[in-house]
C-alpha cells in the first residue's frame, strides 16, 4: 500500500519522459535530470508542456502506474492507465446501486455528514488556535448552522435534498473562510468560492489541491476495481470522475482547505507567486506550484488514527482505505459505507 504514496510530479516545461530499462527517465534539452525505478512510483502527473514516449506509456500501463496530464496551472486534461483491475461483478453491483435512488441517498447522506463534520472541525481548530486574532462569534455561528444542517441530512427524502443541504453547509463554511486566514490578510482575501477559472490566489490554491486530491482518489478507486466515473452523490457526466468526487468531499476540508490555510498563515507562499491573466484567471508560478506539491506530499506522509479499521496509517493511504471500504460495501461485505471522520 505504501506505493500509493509515491506520486511523481513533473512541472518542468519541455521535459521528456521515457523508459530506460526498469526506470522512468526524465530529460530536458537532451540532458537527463532524474531517473526513478518504476517500482517506486504509483502514478505520474505531468503539468503543461511535458512529453511521454509511447514506450513509457505502455510500460506504465503494464505496471499499473497511471499517467495524468494537466495544464501548467493544474486543470485536468486526460489520464492514461492500463486495464481496470477487479471483478466485473463488483462494477456491475456499483452500476446497480448508482441506479437505485434509495441507495444513492444513503451513501450520499454518510458522505455529506462526514464532510460537514470535518468542516466544523476546521472551524473549531481555528477558534482554538487563533481565538485572539479572528472573529470567533461569526465562526461559532457558522459552525452551529452547519451542525443544524447535519441534523437534517439523515432524514432528507432524496439525494437532491442532500445536495441542497450540502450546498447550504458549504455556503456557511466558506462564508467565514476568510476569517481563518490570520496572516498576509491584505494579500490573501477570500470573498467566495470561485473556479473555472479561480479569480484570486486563495481559490487558485484550493482548486489546484482539489485537482491533486481527485487524482489520488481516482487512482485508489481504480486499484480496487471500481469505476471512478460512476458515483452516488455527483451525477454522471461525460469526463467527470463522479465517484472520486464523492469520496473527495470528506477530505476537502481536512486535507486541501487546511493545507491552503497552513501555506498562507506560515508564509510558505506569498502574493508574488501569483499572476492574473487578461481573462481574470489567477495562476501560480513554478516556484509556488513546487512548494504546494512538496507540502502536499509531506502532508500525505503524516499519520492519523483510522477509527473504522482501528489502525494508525499515513494520510496518503486514507484514499486507498476509503476506496477499499466502498468496494466492500458494494460487494455486500459491510452494511454501509463508513466515511472518514477526522479527529
Amino acid at each position: 500500500m505504501k506505493k500509493l504514496l509515491n506520486t511523481l510530479y513533473v512541472t518542468t516545461q519541455g521535459a521528456y519522459l521515457h523508459r530506460d530499462g526498469e526506470t522512468v527517465a526524465i530529460e530536458q534539452e537532451q540532458q537527463k535530470i532524474l531517473q526513478v525505478p518504476i517500482h517506486m512510483i504509483s502514478s505520474i502527473i505531468c503539468f503543461g508542456n511535458v512529453l511521454c514516449s509511447p514506450a513509457l506509456l505502455s510500460f506504465c500501463a503494464e505496471r499499473g502506474v497511471s499517467i495524468s496530464f494537466l495544464t501548467e496551472y493544474g486543470r485536468f486534461l486526460a489520464s492514461v492507465h492500463g486495464p481496470i483491475s477487479g471483478n466485473v461483478l463488483l462494477r456491475r453491483n456499483q452500476y446497480r446501486i448508482a441506479d437505485a435512488e434509495e441507495s444513492c441517498r444513503a451513501i450520499s447522506s454518510n458522505i455529506v455528514t462526514a464532510k460537514c463534520a470535518n468542516c466544523r472541525l476546521i472551524l473549531h481548530r481555528a477558534t482554538r488556535d487563533h481565538g485572539e486574532k479572528i472573529d470567533v462569534l461569526s465562526i461559532k455561528m457558522a459552525s452551529s448552522s452547519i451542525e443544524r444542517l447535519i441534523g437534517q441530512i439523515e432524514s432528507a427524502p432524496n439525494t437532491d435534498s442532500i445536495r441542497g443541504l450540502e450546498g447550504m453547509a458549504a455556503a456557511e463554511y466558506f462564508g467565514v473562510f476568510n476569517h481563518l486566514i490570520v496572516d498576509q490578510k491584505e494579500s490573501f482575501i477570500f470573498n467566495d468560492r470561485n473556479r473555472r477559472p479561480p479569480l484570486d490566489p486563495v481559490n487558485a490554491l484550493l482548486s489546484f489541491i482539489y485537482t491533486l486530491l481527485v487524482h489520488d482518489i481516482r487512482s485508489a478507486l481504480e486499484t480496487v476495481g471500481l469505476d471512478p466515473a460512476v458515483g452516488f452523490l455527483h451525477k454522471d457526466r461525460p469526463g467527470r470522475p463522479s465517484l472520486a468526487l464523492d469520496i473527495m468531499e470528506e477530505f476537502r476540508p481536512v486535507i486541501a482547505d487546511r493545507l491552503v490555510l497552513s501555506l498562507i498563515n506560515r508564509r510558505q507562499v506569498n502574493l508574488k507567486g501569483f499572476s492574473r491573466a487578461s481573462s481574470g484567471a489567477v495562476t501560480m508560478d513554478d516556484e509556488t506550484r513546487k512548494t504546494v506539491l512538496i507540502e502536499y506530499q509531506k502532508r500525505k506522509q503524516e499519520e492519523i488514527y483510522h477509527p473504522f479499521i482501528e489502525e494508525t496509517v499515513q494520510i496518503g493511504l486514507l484514499f486507498f482505505i476509503q476506496a477499499n471500504l466502498m468496494a466492500r460495501f458494494i460487494r455486500g461485505d459491510i452494511d454501509g459505507y463508513p466515511p472518514f471522520f477526522w479527529r
